[in-house]
């Protein structure tokens, strides 16, 4: 989770001033934590609830499981995001947020995946991060395509977890979702501004497998221009899951972080423990 963090605020100053570059300073004074870093921590939380309300180790799992966390993503999407009205929601999710009703808007906007990254922490299997990043995104990004992009990017932080290899990943995403036939360098200089899953959930992939590192592979999203911050973000959280955050810069990012919103970082950090594979986990499967 904490990669998408750190790719949304390494993003947020280029989002509408695109660097096509690898060479740039991380963070600035200009950085902030915008709605992909918010709505992230909002679902972390939605989890973190549902889980302790309704312990699937103790009453099994279920599809009232899964339905609490329908509730517990709509209820704290919405009472989270709400205490940052101006913090770059679409407008179709703005008013999503602030509705007294909320329905899914069969959305395949890229917020479907840049928010999926609690997911793949969580899940022990395969088919638990698939039928999770369902639970989870079909709130609002209820669209084929949203539901795609969401579950591509969980089950790549699941399989980068569980210790799989870059060539394992890619055939799997090749295999089940996208086909990517293209590299970072030969796009760069014709990639545009897209919120789309089915044109940004491929290069963020890419780009994470065409990297050497945590850092790189932030670099590397960002010198692609269009929608840095998200790109970053979901970049961001599945390079986190194989290579690991480096200790400065995760100290750095968390800088960025108001009270309430380290506070969510922090509980999460708490309930998953060193390994997101913790017993308490084992009935997602």
């Amino acid at each position: 989770m904490l990669g998408a963090i750190i790719g949304d605020i390494v993003g947020s100053r280029f989002e509408f001033n695109n660097h096509r570059y690898k060479e740039f300073e991380l963070f600035s004074k200009e950085c902030q934590a915008t709605d992909d870093s918010i709505m992230t921590l909002a679902v972390a939380k939605a989890i973190m609830i549902a889980t302790s309300s309704k312990n699937p180790c103790l009453h099994g799992y279920d599809r009232d499981y899964y339905a609490l966390v329908e509730s517990m993503v709509v209820k704290y999407m919405q009472e989270i995001g709400r205490k940052y009205p101006n913090c770059g929601y679409g407008g179709m999710f703005s008013r999503w947020v602030f509705s007294e009703e909320p329905q899914p808007y069969h959305s395949f906007g890229n917020g479907a995946a840049m928010r999926i990254s609690p997911v793949g922490f969580v899940a022990t299997t395969e088919d638990a991060a698939i039928r999770l990043s369902e639970a989870v995104t079909g709130v609002t990004h209820n669209h084929d395509e949203g539901i795609k992009g969401a579950e591509a990017v969980a089950v790549a932080i699941y399989l980068a977890r569980r210790g799989f290899t870059k060539g394992e990943i890619r055939d799997k995403i090749k295999q089940n979702y996208y086909e990517l036939d293209f590299r970072i360098n030969d796009i760069r200089a014709t990639y545009t501004f897209n919120e789309t899953c089915q044109d940004t959930v491929p290069q963020t992939i890419e780009a994470f497998l065409e990297s050497t590192s945590f850092e790189d592979a932030i670099r590397t999203a960002i010198s692609l221009g269009g929608d840095s911050d998200t790109l970053a973000a979901i970049t961001g959280s599945m390079a986190e899951a194989y290579y690991g955050v480096p200790k400065n810069i995760k100290e750095k990012a968390l800088t960025y972080l108001d009270r309430d919103l380290r506070a969510i970082y922090d509980q999460w950090q708490e309930f998953i423990g060193d390994e997101s594979t913790s017993k308490k986990f084992r009935v997602l499967i």
